[in-house]
């Protein structure tokens, strides 16, 4: 489902009713199955790559275990067992909260107490339906092919797609319906990352958070988020820069504009962006007298790769690189993974976005008839 139905890189969990305690938070959790007495349990946050860092430990006393402590506000952690290659995602927030699972099966452990872990059981259970039709239809399409039968193929393909659009209904719904909820934000980060939503549709749905969301760590992030891609969203200037071209001079996009440019990132080291080459080229020796200009971001650590690539593959047009992987062009137009390439028109408003192939020629031929 290219990430609309993953409700988050972490496992699914159910929540209950709330409860509040006088002050902080005391979690306290049940784990059945075999366990050592003392073995160790871990309260832990992530970063932004999904990395464990240190936090509380705890050990396990007859099966349960217990952490306490103060939340200045809300935050998602994930709780370990030592031992045990999976983890168990808890809001902590100030109030009481009970975890019950079992060291075979984490992802269906229970997080009741709270109002953040209520959301979030609301969240997933919602998704769990469609995470269930969607496996029911990959096991059908499974038995079409086996059996070749094309019209049943079909059925399902339109059905998946057609899930797929529920899916992203259920998020939205959910998104305006819980402007105070975190996993609403979370699902907002996720939407961005897979542009599953126009920009300034998640612009819209962010606007619509409290507060306390808005301006959580979380909620700045994906302002900033909203802001960098808005940036380069289809409609809107292309932002200039400028970085040395193979020769060391100085060269800005401003500077080579033509009636229609392609800015491509790309690098040595990226194999399906060397693939994509030969295609481009292509395209370049076709239209460059209509008024293709072509101008490659090169996103390399290494000069002499770079320079060996542009001659191997017979890369005719304007290349520029600061040769420091990821850098601040690539940040600009909030490029994450290559190849990515933006069309601009004369005028260098960004008019398409991250074609290939057939697309690619495609809209070029329709940009210079």
């Amino acid at each position: 489902m290219k990430g609309i139905l993953r409700v988050l890189p972490i496992l699914l969990l159910m929540a209950g009713c709330s409860t509040e305690t006088k002050s902080g938070y005391a979690i306290n959790g049940s784990i059945a199955g075999t366990l050592g007495e003392g073995t160790q349990v871990f309260l832990r946050k992530s970063d932004e790559n999904m990395r464990a860092i240190p936090g509380d430990t705890a050990l396990i006393s007859n099966g349960t275990f217990s952490f306490s402590g103060n939340a200045t506000s809300p935050e998602l952690r994930y709780i370990f067992i030592e031992g045990v290659n999976a983890g168990i995602p808890v809001f902590v927030e100030n109030g009481s909260i009970t975890v019950t699972a079992h060291r075979d099966s984490l992802g269906s452990a229970a997080v009741k107490g709270t109002l953040q872990n209520e959301y979030y059981s609301e969240f997933v259970e919602g998704t769990r339906q469609l995470m269930d039709r969607r496996n029911s239809i990959n096991s059908e399409m499974q038995a079409a092919m086996q059996s070749r039968d094309s019209a049943n193929m079909n059925a399902l393909r339109d059905e998946f797609f057609e899930l797929q659009g529920s899916a992203l209904d259920f998020e939205k719904t959910f998104i305006t319906e819980h402007p105070d909820a975190l996993i609403s934000a979370m699902v907002l980060s996720r939407m961005l990352q897979s542009q599953s939503l126009p920009n300034a549709e998640v612009a819209d749905l962010f606007k619509g958070l409290n507060e306390s969301i808005r301006l959580s760590p979380l909620g700045v992030n994906i302002n900033t988020q909203i802001t960098s891609q808005g940036r380069t969203a289809v409609g809107s200037r292309a932002p200039d820069f400028s970085a040395p071209t193979p020769d060391g001079q100085a060269l800005a996009l401003n500077d080579v504009l033509g009636k229609v440019t392609l800015v491509d990132f790309w690098a040595a080291w990226c194999r399906p962006c060397r693939a994509e080459n030969p295609n481009i080229v292509k395209v370049y020796e076709k239209y460059k007298d209509r008024g293709l200009i072509i101008l490659g971001v090169s996103l390399d650590r290494n000069a002499a790769d770079w320079k060996n690539a542009i001659v191997q593959d017979g890369l005719t047009w304007y290349h520029v690189s600061n040769v420091r992987y990821f850098d601040e062009i690539a940040e600009l137009y909030n490029v994450r993974a290559i190849p990515a390439s933006f069309i601009l028109d004369e005028n260098g408003v960004i008019v398409a976005k991250n074609l290939r192939g057939e697309f690619l020629e495609a809209k070029i031929a329709e940009l210079l008839p």
